[in-house]
């Protein structure tokens, strides 16, 4: 087969095909059949079809489709994460989903469709291609904020979810337009290879552009000020819906910004200033806000905000070692955020549930080894020790401070201070609290749901124990991308 950049090379996209024939048969049978667990096995199957395809494609880097679609360890990396999170989300919603009469085969096929759009996200090389994955990526994610159709505040989500993506949108086109109107291509090994060129012809226009497109990318990956849909989107949404909110669109987000600004436009220096403004208004508002929250979804969308600001540190301080530790960041927050929305979906799943942090009274009491494991996710969020979120944090910071951000490490080092008193009140309550009479604490123990706790815990812990082997995985398998 001809695998030269202008070949139709199929095989280099084959886990988004995959995926794309799984979620059309989904849709095509659900409407066939009233096995709603049928679709859920066939949601599963398809996805760790698709990580078994990807793995295969580990240090295979090949080009297709007129250069516009790239395979590689970096793709593949960020591929891995983005279906982890679906079969995650998938095994914590049935029993969510079933409980609040919303389980709908739907939901397992925009998860797929939006997945694939991840995929493409990461995989492209032209910024056309990456708008197109965003798209197809973020139409099923406005559905699926909308999922429970008869509440008010999950038809709210829907609403402003789909009118902020709409807006932001806007200034990604812009953006591009500018970009392809500067250098005449929206190809990113072009543009890297012209940049010098075009930057003394058309400057202006090209860091116009880069601005605009990266603020396009800000609101997916909600960095303030582009963050106003968080709270009120995460609220609403279904759970299972938040926690895959939380992780894949996020993931999705930094990818692109990865290939466009550490691959495409490396030497846009300037931009630095600012990340730099970003990253501290994005990890400072998030906590700050996260600090006076009462709902626990509330207060873990403000958590993701912040956690987003952490990320962008690492983006900040560019290079091999910021791109490798936000792909490690990245890895570790999948396992101890969605573990501990994990939690916060078996609580939410009873009638009457509010998600309100006071509801977790008396965990520790009744229920002992689900309090532990969520103080552990907890710890992790906060950056303690020994878990994946402290070497997290650790690898970004050490990062900027060899790229001279010092003054910045100073201001993210107090952030997660701050954040360690709000994720700290929840163990607190979880432990000490005494529970509310009017609304029974009870859970159900699916093997689903043990599964994803086990996965969740174990990850979380072994990213922390071993985590210089996978730091140097992707330190240097994944950079640079091709």
């Amino acid at each position: 087969m001809d695998t030269s950049p202008a070949a139709l090379n199929f095989d280099i996209i084959a886990p988004e095909i995959v995926l794309l024939a799984v979620a059309s048969a989904l849709l095509l049978l659900g409407t066939l059949t009233r096995n709603k667990g049928f679709t859920v096995y066939l949601a599963l199957a398809g996805l760790i079809v698709g990580i078994i395809v990807t793995i295969g494609q580990w240090n295979q880097p090949e080009s297709g489709f007129f250069g516009m679609v790239m395979i590689d360890n970096f793709g593949v990396l960020f591929n891995l994460i983005f279906m982890s999170a679906g079969i995650i989300t998938i095994l914590m919603a049935r029993q969510y989903m079933i409980q609040r009469g919303i389980d709908r085969f739907e939901f397992y096929g925009l998860l797929l469709f939006s997945t694939v759009g991840m995929m493409i996200m990461a995989a492209s090389t032209d910024l056309l291609v990456i708008f197109l994955g965003l798209e197809i990526m973020s139409i099923p994610l406005y559905v699926m904020a909308g999922l429970a159709r008869h509440d008010t505040a999950s038809n709210e989500a829907a609403i402003k979810y789909f009118i902020m993506g709409a807006f932001a949108t806007g200034f990604l086109l812009y953006g591009i337009a500018l970009i392809y109107g500067s250098a005449e291509t929206t190809d990113l090994q072009r543009l890297l290879t012209d940049f010098a060129f075009i930057k003394a012809n058309a400057g202006i226009y090209l860091y116009a552009g880069a601005i605009l497109v990266l603020f396009g990318f800000a609101f997916k990956i909600a960095a303030v000020p582009f963050h106003m849909w968080v709270p009120d989107v995460y609220t609403g949404a279904p759970t299972p819906v938040t926690a895959y909110f939380s992780v894949a669109p996020k993931a999705a987000g930094f990818a692109a910004l990865l290939r466009i600004f550490v691959y495409g436009f490396p030497a846009m220096t300037e931009l630095s200033s600012l990340f730099w403004i970003l990253a501290v208004l994005t990890m400072s508002i998030g906590n700050l806000l996260a600090i006076f929250q009462d709902n626990i979804k509330r207060m873990l969308a403000y958590s993701s905000i912040a956690h987003a600001g952490y990320i962008l540190v690492a983006l900040t301080a560019g290079g091999e070692g910021a791109v490798s530790s936000a792909v490690y960041y990245l890895m570790a927050y999948l396992f101890f955020n969605l573990g501990g929305f994990t939690i916060v979906t078996m609580i939410d799943s009873r009638q009457g549930s509010r998600a309100l942090i006071a509801e977790m009274k008396g965990l520790a009491a009744k229920y002992p080894i689900l309090a532990a494991l969520l103080a552990l996710f907890m710890f992790a969020l906060a950056g303690f020790p020994p878990t994946a979120g402290f070497f997290g944090k650790f690898y970004v910071f050490s990062e900027a401070v060899k790229n001279d951000y010092v003054g910045l490490v100073i201001i993210a080092v107090i952030n997660s201070f701050v954040s360690v008193y709000y994720y700290l009140r929840v163990v607190v309550v979880a432990f000490f609290g005494q529970p509310d009479q009017s609304v029974p604490l009870s859970v159900t123990y699916k093997p689903a749901l043990v599964l994803v706790l086990l996965v969740t815990a174990a990850g979380t812990l072994l990213l922390g124990f071993f985590p210089e082997y996978i730091l140097q995985l992707t330190r240097t398998n994944v950079f640079p991308f091709i």
